[in-house]
């Protein structure tokens, strides 16, 4: 554990998360929601627990493919509503020909409720709990691309008792667009040094260091697959300044820190 002199969390009050793939498992959540659905429905009983995860993973692409090039290259017209989004992309889902047989049985009502799974996601073990303790010790605040109403839904679903809910939707853009990191800062009224990213990707967290905020990446098995395990601290080399395994992980460190 890092001594409390040096500890790069010393002086943090305010923790911004970052929330799908952080917080919350989209991933396993969703595959469990369609499964559920699929037994519904007789036609679907030759669509594999496989299936459903790629399915999960072509619909979560999509959202992260826009809401990037939105954040990098200007919306050009684009919804800031994440459940406009998720809609749009499904509907495009169920036009196309691996999935034209689910597009054939799920009709209105079914497609929306579908989009409204993304608002009952379940947290890691370890989000309740590490917020909750974190929240003894700073202000913890979410920094999503995801609109507020559904921010707020995967709140009380999944118990995490956020002090402040920041969105892209209120903040006119999304990350990695600098004006959602310094937008968050201004209304916080809080100082980049004093402020840290909490994100389970590190594009998120690069741009955020690139405004002189502190950052912090957390490991989940969901996300930055790729890259996840070569991601290092500062202190053994690397370009985040904290990496964690969890929350309350992270939640010891800073009580470590500021002792």
């Amino acid at each position: 554990m890092t001594s409390n002199s040096s500890s790069p969390l010393k002086g943090v009050e305010v923790f911004t998360f970052d929330v799908f793939g952080t917080v919350v498992d989209w991933l396993n959540t969703g595959i469990r929601v369609l499964k559920e659905k699929a037994k519904k429905a007789q036609d679907l009983k030759e669509v594999t627990d496989s299936d459903w995860e790629d399915f999960m993973k072509e619909w979560r692409g999509g959202y992260r493919d826009r809401t990037i090039s939105g954040g990098l290259h200007g919306l050009g017209g684009q919804t800031l509503s994440v459940d406009v989004m998720h809609r749009e992309i499904l509907d495009a889902m169920l036009d196309s020909d691996r999935w034209r047989m689910l597009g054939a049985i799920w009709g209105e009502s079914d497609r929306n409720e579908l989009v409204m799974l993304w608002h009952k996601l379940d947290g890691w073990p370890d989000s309740s709990s590490g917020l909750k303790s974190l929240k003894e010790q700073a202000f913890i605040v979410t920094l999503s691309n995801g609109n507020v109403r559904l921010l707020a839904d995967m709140a009380k679903h999944a118990d995490l008792r956020w002090d402040v809910i920041l969105s892209a939707e209120l903040l006119g853009s999304f990350k990695p667009n600098p004006k959602v990191y310094l937008g968050a800062m201004h209304h916080l009224s809080v100082r980049p040094e004093n402020c840290a990213m909490v994100a389970a990707h590190i594009f998120d967290l690069r741009a955020a260091a690139s405004h002189g905020m502190k950052t912090v990446y957390v490991r989940r098995p969901t996300e930055d697959v790729d890259v996840r395990d070569s991601v290092k601290p500062k202190s053994e080399g690397g370009d985040v300044d904290v990496v964690v395994d969890g929350l309350d992980e992270l939640a010891a460190l800073l009580k470590a820190a500021n002792e």
